[in-house]
């Protein structure tokens, strides 16, 4: 197999054909000798795309599926795709068409450059709120500045990649999954492709801003351990300002005559310090919740249905 398609779904039942159609006529068009497949991963679909997909699977048998029990999030769904393809490169590409299949073949030679990865790096965000653009602006950069590795900024999932970083991934079981930057962490050559991102065809997003927070969570916690770090520096530094206000206190106290017993510079104190400590209690336990996740080894996803054969092995799905 020359090529495998992986395609997350979720409540995309007015995408699919459309992407199907769009993709069919970009890999018909290519010189693939080996032939190519489509994974679509149904993450738990409320709607018709499950549907949908298994009439695909009639008219064409190329179209394999992964149907989850419950929904698990996009990008474990996108994992087990990777754990069932057979292509030597695989493509990951959203349902929702904005990005474009036709920058497939550009993708596809430039990994017979000798690159192991290509990306496609977004110029233009057609479509979206300037809240939202920010907000993805400001992460990236974020994530840039704090990671100890080079996690491109302005790209998502859309790109190409090798066998080899295929099976690099599925050595890398973690729960909570931040899939660019695990590719980053892996390393060989990467390069990308520019692209102006389309309005999302149809259909409403199923990244709503609490998924959006969750995926920039597992991205920091899983890439830099820097907010522990910040714990530890603020903690000093609210320390030393403690000590400088006991100081003042005492001076006041014994030193001048305008002293005055009140609760208001207590109170700001006391609440002060203590947000501190909560927010590096918190930031810690961001932490040991991973690991614990980690430690509990349950599988990534359940499967419920597939015209596929379970993978000969899973590190992904079993947790270990």
């Amino acid at each position: 197999m020359d090529l495998s398609v992986v395609i997350p779904i979720y409540n995309e039942e007015a995408n699919i054909l459309s992407l199907y159609e769009r993709l069919r006529g970009v890999l018909d068009g290519m010189l693939l000798p080996g032939g190519y497949e489509f994974i679509f991963v149904n993450d738990g679909s409320r709607d018709k795309s499950l549907v949908l997909i298994q009439h695909l699977i009639v008219r064409d048998t190329r179209v394999r599926y992964v149907d989850f029990s419950r929904n698990f999030g996009h990008q474990i769904a996108v994992t087990a795709g990777l754990d069932r393809a057979t292509g030597e490169a695989v493509v990951i590409i959203d349902a929702d068409l904005q990005d474009p299949p036709e920058l497939i073949p550009q993708l596809y030679q430039r990994l017979h450059e000798g690159y192991e990865v290509v990306y496609a790096k977004r110029r233009s965000r057609q479509g979206e709120s300037a809240a939202k653009k920010f907000t993805a602006k400001l992460f990236y950069r974020i994530l840039a500045s704090i990671t100890h590795i080079s996690i491109p900024v302005d790209t998502g999932d859309f790109r190409i990649i090798s066998e080899k970083v295929v099976r690099a991934l599925r050595q890398m079981p973690e729960q909570n999954k931040f899939i660019r930057g695990q590719i980053s962490w892996i390393g060989y050559r990467q390069t990308y492709v520019e692209y102006d991102r389309a309005e999302r065809a149809g259909g409403a997003t199923g990244y709503t801003y609490r998924k959006m927070l969750r995926l920039a969570l597992d991205g920091i916690t899983a890439f830099s351990d820097v907010p522990l770090k910040a714990a530890t520096i603020s903690g000093f530094v609210v320390s030393g300002l403690a000590f400088l206000v006991m100081i003042y206190t005492l001076y006041a106290r014994f030193a001048t005559d305008n002293y005055e017993a009140g609760w208001a510079s207590l109170m700001i104190s006391i609440l002060f310090l203590g947000g501190v400590q909560l927010i590096a209690v918190g930031i810690i336990g961001e932490y040991l919740a991973r690991l614990s996740a980690n430690v509990r080894q349950r599988p990534l996803y359940i499967v419920s249905d597939s015209n596929l054969p379970e993978p000969t092995s899973e590190p992904s799905a079993t947790g270990r």
